[in-house]
């Protein structure tokens, strides 16, 4: 019987291990991303939709692309992220009593990872109404590594996050704008998220009821090296740009969702407890489905002065969408712990998620000045999101919280092609805490029995961002 459960519980976990490797995966900055993306907007805290008018516009708003002209661009970004946490965990003891145990605290930060960007644009007639446009880029994710010990003992966050080594995703798209007069511009594109994504994980085979020990028993922990891919995952924008009189610019843009289903392809390393020591793992494929958010975006953006721009901007991500992450087993089964059956296949499993639309309110502008002979930009921005992620939801798996972002930025022009870009922008972050009581994640079992809900993400939450952005730009 010790086997037999033992094996079950491990069944779980690893189908628990894609759900790490899924709550980190690609979507947007309310979710999982903390950032919205590129050097030039950035410098505006975002709100670059009805401003937008060079190759940042293919993710903001494509309309945009008619005022790009003939370019190319090329930026790189580093989010900069670190967390802590400290757990508390509600357990109920051999004797009955119900109490709460509080880990060490652990810290996670992200290593030094620039997100590129690369994109050109064509004019395609002679009076300048058609531009095409291509690009291929990555919005910023929180990337962040915990320690597998502190102070000696196993990391309360080992059951979340490991290294993201060998992960390669990036968003390629194609894109149209037309200007058919000079008071209107309208644009829109299609694109796909490509590419893999890989993260190591560690999951617990330890049934609860404490049947076999304690719930977190080391011996128990299974290692899990997890790629995903190929992914192909499409979508497409659309937006308008409308001036009513010169000095006033009127953005709208939308994004449609995007729909993640591939293949997953998992190594497992199965515990050191002596019921695995004849067991070996047989196939290695499984398939993963969820759905990223669409997007609305809306700016108005005021020229009181040849020099000066000030937008005002709303972005709301529809999360709701994103209530489940759908793991479907192809043919990945344990096979030959002692004492137990010939097999033990991974069950189908959904993982809930529960997000909620977020909300981001952004206010950003630049101002163009002569200096020593160059012409410069100076760009500053202020932002205000909510998190998509509810507070019994929140975990290291998940880590958003309600944000301010304050960004500057500029810009150098060198002769009459060139552009050199530059942003820094720190998002001060709410700290959360999610009470026990409340917590909604709990370890994957099959063996419920009495037990209570013993959830895992309990405890106190802290993260703090800064984004450092480079990037050039040459107009034909």
């Amino acid at each position: 019987m010790r086997s037999v459960r033992a094996a079950t519980a491990l069944a779980l976990g690893v189908a628990l291990a894609f759900e790490v490797s899924f709550a980190s995966s690609p979507s947007y900055a309310a979710g999982v991303y903390f950032s919205d993306r590129g050097v030039r907007p950035m410098g505006r805290a975002g709100a670059f939709v009805a401003g937008a008018d060079d190759l940042g516009a293919i993710w903001y708003n494509p309309a945009g692309l008619a005022d790009c002209g003939t370019s190319i661009l090329s930026d790189a970004a580093w989010l900069r992220f670190s967390a802590d946490y400290t757990r508390e965990l509600r357990i109920l003891d051999a004797d009955g009593t119900l109490r709460t145990v509080s880990s060490d605290a652990v810290h996670g930060s992200s290593p030094v990872i620039p997100i590129p960007t690369l994109a050109g644009s064509i004019v395609l007639d002679e009076k300048k109404q058609w531009t095409l446009a291509g690009g291929v880029f990555a919005p910023y994710p929180a990337i962040v590594t915990y320690p597998t010990t502190v102070n000696g003992k196993p990391s309360p966050a080992r059951y979340a996050l490991g290294s993201y080594d060998g992960t390669l995703l990036a968003v390629t798209g194609v894109y149209a704008s037309y200007k058919p007069f000079e008071a209107l511009r309208v644009g829109a594109g299609v694109q796909a998220l490509v590419g893999r994504y890989q993260t190591n994980a560690t999951f617990s085979a330890s049934p609860q009821d404490r049947l076999l020990g304690a719930p977190e028993q080391p011996e128990f922990d299974a290692a899990s090296a997890i790629r995903v891919g190929p992914i192909f995952a499409p979508s497409a924008n659309v937006g308008v740009v409308w001036l009513p009189e010169p000095r006033v610019r009127v953005g709208l843009s939308a994004q449609t969702p995007t729909i993640v289903s591939a293949d997953a392809k998992l190594k497992i390393r199965l515990p050191t407890d002596v019921a695995f020591d004849g067991a070996t793992v047989q196939g290695d494929t499984m398939h993963v489905r969820f759905e990223l958010p669409a997007i609305f975006r809306v700016g108005v953006e005021a020229r009181p002065l040849a020099a000066l721009r000030v937008e005002v901007a709303y972005v709301r991500e529809m999360w709701t969408t994103h209530h489940a992450i759908d793991a479907v087993n192809r043919n990945v089964a344990i096979q030959g712990v002692t004492g137990g059956p010939p097999s033990v296949r991974i069950p189908d499993i959904t993982f809930p998620r529960s997000f909620d639309n977020s909300n981001s309110y952004r206010l950003g502008g630049e101002y163009r000045f002569r200096l020593e002979g160059y012409t410069f930009d100076a760009r500053a921005g202020v932002a205000y999101e909510t998190s998509a992620v509810p507070v019994p939801y929140v975990s290291l798996l998940s880590l958003d919280m309600d944000k301010v972002i304050g960004s500057v930025g500029g810009s150098i022009h060198v002769g009459e092609h060139w552009r050199f870009d530059a942003v820094w922008a720190h998002f001060f972050a709410s700290s959360v805490f999610v009470s026990p009581d409340v917590a909604q994640l709990p370890r994957v079992n099959p063996l419920k029995g009495n037990a209570p809900l013993e959830a895992v993400n309990g405890g106190t939450y802290h993260a703090s961002a800064d984004l450092i952005g480079f990037g050039l730009a040459y107009t034909f």
